[in-house]
């Protein structure tokens, strides 16, 4: 694999940030590594970047832990997997993948946001003796999200982006003016939040049309006609039913712009005893980078519990 150019290191004060780059599923992946320890393996969702986990990684590495943070599938400077398959339980397995080849144990612990979020969801429950615990932020577990596209319009009227994604225009849409396309979608789904940082990482993983095309593909799998690996079908169909056994905490910003408390509230009221509920207040959808010190206590603490 070729060393990762220099514009994807991460610009912030804490040198204990590293780069490091690991092939597992089939695809390469580059990610950011912080600490020594149990594993936690934390996954961003769109349109963001491993970036995404900059404040939280050091507190992880702080309790004892080798916090990584892949790019996933299809961002840069991961590679574009040449199966061209980005279904959730293909991300899923990317995460368990990745437990074997950094050498996890039990005791390890997977953190998701956005995309991520159902990504560990479907990790925790493929494979439940590598994860100790899992964190979820922003996409809730439990059926609630699929029962809003049915039954909440408002919820529909949120989402809309998933939609247009679904056809070809979008590729010329969101990487026009400068991905002026996603500017849009972090102050709509974070507001008030300066995302001007972290906007610069996303506009550097998707350059290249062929991460772009990639980054949207999570949603043509998921909506339309993206590649579905017929093999992963019964884990995809599980992860649509069923949630992880194991302790786990969700996280929901106040003012999220993406998916509603509404949502929120729903999944909590048909979420078993093992999943706990936090709403982060004056936050959006991004709200590990809006209330960074508020998000990485209740997870430090969730964890050593």
């Amino acid at each position: 694999m070729t060393l990762v150019p220099v514009k994807y290191l991460l610009n912030v004060a804490d040198a204990n940030i590293k780069m490091e780059c690991v092939s597992a599923n089939g695809t390469d992946f580059s990610y950011l590594e912080c600490g020594t320890g149990k594993l936690a393996l934390l996954l961003h969702g769109f349109p963001d970047t491993a970036q995404t986990w900059r404040h939280l990684m050091p507190q992880l590495a702080a309790a004892g832990y080798r916090a990584v943070a892949p790019f996933m599938r299809g961002y840069a400077p991961s590679a574009v997997p040449t199966d061209g398959c980005y279904q959730t339980a293909m991300l899923a397995r990317d995460a368990n993948a990745l437990h074997e080849k950094l050498g996890g144990d039990s005791e390890s612990v997977i953190i998701g946001h956005d995309w991520g979020a159902p990504s560990v969801y479907g990790a925790a429950l493929d494979a439940p003796s590598r994860w100790r615990k899992v964190v979820g932020m922003a996409v809730p577990p439990t059926a609630a999200l699929g029962l809003a596209f049915v039954q909440n319009l408002e919820q529909v009227k949120r989402s809309w982006y998933m939609f247009f994604f679904q056809h070809g225009l979008s590729d010329l849409v969101v990487g026009a003016n400068n991905f002026a396309f996603i500017d849009m979608l972090w102050r709509d789904w974070s507001p008030g939040y300066d995302a001007s940082v972290d906007l610069e990482f996303v506009r550097r993983s998707l350059a290249d049309p062929k991460n772009l095309q990639a980054a949207l593909g999570y949603y043509r799998a998921a909506l339309g006609d993206g590649y579905r690996d017929p093999v992963l079908q019964d884990l995809q169909t599980q992860m649509a039913a069923s949630v992880p056994t194991q302790p786990l905490l969700y996280l929901h910003g106040t003012d999220c712009g993406c998916i509603g408390t509404d949502v929120f509230e729903s999944a909590k009221s048909m979420a078993p005893a093992n999943i706990k509920f936090e709403l982060i207040a004056a936050a959006g959808h991004f709200l590990q980078l809006e209330q960074p010190e508020k998000v990485n206590k209740l997870i430090c603490e969730f964890l050593a519990s």
